[in-house]
């Protein structure tokens, strides 16, 4: 009996170690550390931990006059990095699950609270609670089927952002906001280069390994951190569009307003008259 019982925690265990997981990327392994597997593609996680805690930071009115649950959008970022850093480090089965699991329910979330209710199946009739829990039950069947079959999870994942994406270029079509409509463009430029990094390292390790920089999947980190964290805000200043236009929702840059280019966006609120954020942008 006691055998039987070592055996089956020997068996659970056996997901954490290292080398589990099928998938390894083009870095080669432990060649600057005996410590870690994949030490650029670790690292390259940083913005995951930088961005979404500032981001919390910066969008407090957005929380307090809209909604304070897409807190939980950047809070699952931050598990995405978490997820990410274990994986690539250790390369581990359970690493890899934490980290495509998390970007399911990110992906998942940003659809809950952010999809603008006028596109939603006429089924919802305008309600976001029954259309949250519909979500909500497809985030859990979506978790269950990523145990099932870790090896499809990465092109999973990049089917589901497509409905976020058309969402988001839908919007920025009828956007009155050049300044909006610009981080938007950008969003979606920054993601087709991350999937670019993504898809050369995958699928052409050897030519890049040729020329001594198998490093892709190090850029595709830090591609996607920038188009995910910017592609909700931008998200959730249509949505405080939608939802509470006399507040005149009004998209800044941290540090510095001018900074459209290299400043990080957020959604702060004018609320001096009675007026749609359509209206120029000061």
């Amino acid at each position: 009996m006691m055998v039987g019982q070592e055996r089956d925690a020997s068996d659970a265990l056996h997901d954490f170690r290292s080398g589990t997981s099928d998938v390894d990327w083009c870095e080669h392994n432990y060649e600057v550390t005996k410590l870690v597997a994949e030490f650029y593609n670790t690292i390259s996680n940083a913005l995951f931990f930088i961005m979404p805690p500032l981001l919390i930071y910066l969008n407090w009115q957005y929380a307090k006059r809209v909604s304070i649950y897409t807190n939980l959008i950047w809070a699952l970022l931050v598990i995405v990095g978490i997820g990410s850093v274990y994986f690539h480090a250790t390369l581990s089965l359970v690493g890899q699950l934490l980290d495509e699991i998390s970007i399911v329910w990110v992906i998942f979330g940003a659809i809950a609270l952010l999809f603008p209710r006028e596109h939603m199946p006429t089924i919802f009739r305008g309600s976001r609670d029954n259309f949250r829990k519909v979500i909500l039950c497809t985030a859990l069947v979506a978790s269950f089927l990523a145990f099932l079959m870790p090896v499809l999870n990465a092109f999973i994942l990049f089917s589901l952002g497509f409905p976020c994406a058309y969402i988001l270029v839908k919007e920025l079509k009828r956007c009155k906001c050049p300044r909006v409509y610009y981080l938007g463009c950008r969003c979606c430029l920054t993601w087709v280069v991350a999937v670019i990094c993504w898809l050369s390292d995958k699928f052409f390790c050897r030519m890049w390994s040729s020329i001594a920089f198998p490093y892709l999947h190090c850029f595709w980190h830090i591609f996607i951190a920038i188009s995910g964290c910017t592609s909700i805000v931008t998200l959730i200043y249509f949505n405080a569009v939608a939802e509470v236009p006399e507040q005149m929702p009004v998209l800044k840059y941290w540090p510095s307003n001018k900074w459209d280019n290299f400043g990080i966006p957020y959604i702060a609120f004018k609320a001096l008259a009675p007026c749609r954020s359509t209206c120029k942008y000061l």
